[in-house]
Formats: C-alpha cells, structure tokens, sequence
C-alpha cells in the first residue's frame, strides 16, 4: 500500500463549546486533552507491539478562542487579560492539567473583561506522538531504525518548521487560519520545552515553581538545601517539599538527597509550596548559551519572577570581593540572542524586581542607606561570551567597559535579562564580586578572604528573601506594563 494513499484514522471531534465559567472551561481542556493522547498512546502502543498500522493515526490539541467585536475599556494599571481590539483570537493548549491554575486567571480575566464566552475544542494542530507519550511510564518511543517502519509515515512527529518564537519575537501577527495569537506560546512550542527541561534539569516540570533563581556556582546549591532543610523542620514556613535531580523529594529536614548517578547538564532543586509560590534554584553553569538554553525552556511555565544570583568580575578598583552588584543596565556582548531580540533594544531595570532585592540586602546585612553603599554598588552589568577575555589586547575591551560605565562583567547576567524583556518575564540581577581581574586580583585558589566567604553565604538568603517578598506582591504588580508591546497577547 503506498503510505501517501493510507487513510486517516482520527478520534471522533466533539463540537465546540462556549464557556463563562473558567474552571469548566480548563475541565473541558482537560477532557479533550487526555482523550487526544489518550488514542494516540493506545494506537502507538499496538504499533510497536504489532504490525505496521494500514491507517494513518491523528489526534489534535485542544484550542481556546475568543471572538470580540468591541473595543474593551479595560484598566490601564493591567498588563495582561485583554485582547488589543475586535476579532477573532484563538491559541492551542497541552497540559492543561499542569497549567490549570495558569489557564483558569488568564481565562476569568477575558471574560470577565469582554463579556464574551471563550469557546473549547479540537483544534486543526496534530499532536506529535512522541509529546503524547511523553512522561508515560507504560510507553516508550524507540529510535528511528528500531521498527519495521518509520513513525512519521504512521503518526504526527515534531516539526521544527512549526515549533518556534514568532509569537515572542513579534514576527507572527496571525496564525494560519487568520485569528490572532491569544497566548505566547502555541501547543507545540510548550511540549518542545517541557521536553527539553527534562533533560536538562532531571527534574519535572511539574516541581518548577513561580519564583526561579539562576547561579552559576555550587555553593549556593549547597546553600539552598541548608535553607530548604531548615523551612521544611518548620511548619509555619509554608514550604512543603524541596525536590532534586532524578525527582528525589524531601519532605522533612533530616531526609537524604542523594545524588544522581548521572548529574544533569543544569541541575535543578525546588523548594515547594502547594500553591506553586515556592522557589527553584537553577545550577546553569557557565556561559550565555547554557543561560539562554534554561531561560528558553523555562519561559513556557510562565515563572512570576527569575533572577540571576551568581559570580561576576568586579571592574572598579573600589571594590573588594564579596561586593554585591545590583544591575540597574546591561552591556550586551553576549550575542546568543541577537537574532531574536536586536542588540539596540533596552533592557530596562524593572522597579519592583530591583526595590525588592535593595530590601533584601538591607535585610540580610543589616545595613541601610549610604552604609550599604560600602558592600553593593549599582550600575551596568557587562555579559560577554569569552570567558578568557583578559587575555585578550586590553584596549578594546577595557575602553568599551569604560564607556558603558560598566561595574561588573559576567557570562549569563545579561542573557537571563533579555531573554525575560524578550518572553515578558519580570527579571533582576545581583552578582558577588569574585574577582577583580584588572586590578590583579584573579580568581585562584586561596585569593577568596572571610569576608569574601561570608558574603557568598548571604547571597543566596539575599535571593531568597527577595523572591518572598515579591511572592506577598499581587501578580498583576509585578508583570510590569514595560514588558508588554503595542500589540500583546492576552494571555500572560
């Protein structure tokens, strides 16, 4: 038989239903959702268990749309929950089931908003096996040569063609069937990112919570499990479990983590609350490409907040090491993200994220005012992608620092910045002095001195206390209206 003339063999597709009521709505996702996959898995299950299917199988991924004939007066102070003028706009759904509480706010405020129902059902977007069976135990998916035959002849696969960030990047006003993106991410580009977080993380997406943190340096993750064992011996913290690499969980403070026979490329740990309000430590490492590899992934989930609290060059001569960093600007010399987000774009300084970590290091070393100008200074943060760059002619590189009035220079600080202007994720940085490599202090063995040492120790609680401050604030607060473009999706 030749495949091109196989038939298709498709669930039967319920017609599509209006709904005012949210959590209805997100339930008729979630029936729609599992009942795609469902016949998917059951029909790739037979597959490899059996004979070549005489039919070719496909399921869709649900859909939401709106359709509006009305310009909306909607409050101003609000980023989010409204489409920009009358039509139609529709944007395809996975894990409904993960993103439940997501999708129930971000569909109360439509219709709340517009007056208008939101209407579910299939939507014309095949599901990929392989994000069907994903994160089931019972199904595998072998490797192209394995099977007598190849899967994309039978069922859907990954296309990168249609898996992408024109939506984020501005550069896709109108889908296929000529209604406007209500989200910023299609159904496709979410499953490619939960898979992707997987690997990299040995973590599942469900344990990431709403409040990220990145570092590039161990310490702070041996930090964060002191902290996390310490709130979990107190019922009063609201933290319920801390999660680790390979999904080992901790629910008292004298449990044991062991590590994992393979450590991920980004190891991950989650200190979690049943809300999801908790915080999750991201181990990037070094480097713009690891820092926007996490960023790109984690984006999906809709974080309310991530900061970078990592290591950075200290580029004044008063400064010592341990000095906090507080960057209020970005020089960007990354140049990972140059083809999605132009180098002349500004990275503004988001005013809740940086008052927030002003508190929290008042807070944590007890100083105020112009007392804490002695251990923190704000200013430009330069990321630049060669790690070695003093060895290079110091003329070019020094006189750019210099005119950028740059005070510290990284590898990931500005890179996790854009990509959070670029997917319209509240972010914020606060770096500790390492080194000072243009004054001859370099980062080497037994340079670190106590004070350094101890700074380094209050780092992480800095982060941390900043992140439990901006979980008291409202979330319509914090995803600040200077992340939003002219012509934004509704959904956050």
């Amino acid at each position: 038989m030749n495949d091109d003339a196989l038939p298709l063999l498709t669930p039967d597709r319920a017609a599509p239903e209006a709904f005012t009521d949210a959590a209805l709505a997100v339930a008729r996702l979630e029936e729609l959702y599992f009942a795609a996959t469902g016949y998917l898995s059951e029909h790739f299950t037979k597959a490899v268990t059996g004979q070549k299917p005489q039919a070719r199988i496909r399921a869709f991924y649900p859909e939401i749309r709106l359709t509006t004939t009305s310009h909306v007066k909607t409050d101003s102070r609000l980023s989010f929950g409204h489409v920009a003028g009358p039509g139609t706009y529709s944007t395809t759904v996975t894990r409904p089931d993960l993103f439940r509480n997501y999708l129930t706010q971000q569909i109360e405020l439509l219709v709340r908003h517009h007056g208008q129902p939101v209407v579910i059902g299939s939507s014309d977007t095949p599901i990929p096996v392989h994000f069907a069976v994903a994160g089931n135990p019972k199904v595998s998916v072998p490797q192209e040569g394995v099977l007598e035959f190849s899967l994309r002849d039978v069922f859907d696969v990954p296309d990168l063609a249609t898996t992408n960030d024109d939506i984020v990047n501005g550069t896709r006003q109108v889908h296929p069937d000529g209604s406007r993106p209500l989200a910023p991410f299609t159904a496709q580009r979410v499953d490619y990112s939960l898979a992707r977080l997987m690997h990299y993380t040995a973590t599942d997406a469900a344990h990431f919570q709403n409040h990220v943190l990145f570092t590039n340096y161990q310490f702070y993750v041996d930090e964060f499990e002191g902290y996390a064992r310490q709130v979990l011996a107190d019922p009063a913290s609201g933290y319920v479990e801390f999660v680790g690499p390979g999904n080992q969980t901790l629910t008292t403070a004298d449990g044991v983590l062991a590590a994992p026979v393979k450590m991920p490329q980004m190891p991950t740990y989650h200190l979690k609350r049943a809300d999801g309000q908790g915080i999750t430590l991201v181990n990037i490492g070094v480097g713009p490409s690891n820092a926007k590899t996490a960023t790109d992934h984690i984006a999906v989930l809709r974080p309310h907040a991530w900061l970078m609290v990592g290591h950075c060059a200290g580029l004044r001569n008063s400064q010592s090491l341990g000095d906090f960093v507080l960057a209020h600007a970005y020089l960007r010399e990354d140049h990972v993200l140059d083809d999605d987000l132009p180098i002349w774009v500004p990275i503004p300084a988001l005013a809740e994220i940086q008052i927030a970590l002003e508190d929290a290091v008042e807070e944590v070393t007890q100083l105020e005012g112009y007392e804490l100008k002695r251990i923190m200074r704000t200013g430009t943060v330069a990321t630049i992608d060669n790690r070695n760059w003093e060895l290079r002619d110091q003329s070019g590189p020094v006189q750019r620092l210099s005119q950028s009035r740059a005070i510290a220079l990284d590898m990931e600080s500005a890179t996790i910045a854009a990509n959070g202007f670029r997917f319209r994720v509240p972010y914020g940085t606060l770096l500790c002095v390492s080194d000072k490599p243009l004054h001859g202090e370099l980062k080497l063995p037994g340079m670190a001195s106590e004070f350094y040492k101890t700074q380094v120790a209050r780092h992480l609680q800095i982060g941390v206390r900043a992140m439990e401050r901006l979980r008291e604030m409202p979330v319509e607060r914090i995803h600040s209206r200077k992340l939003r473009s002219f012509d934004e999706t509704a959904f956050l």
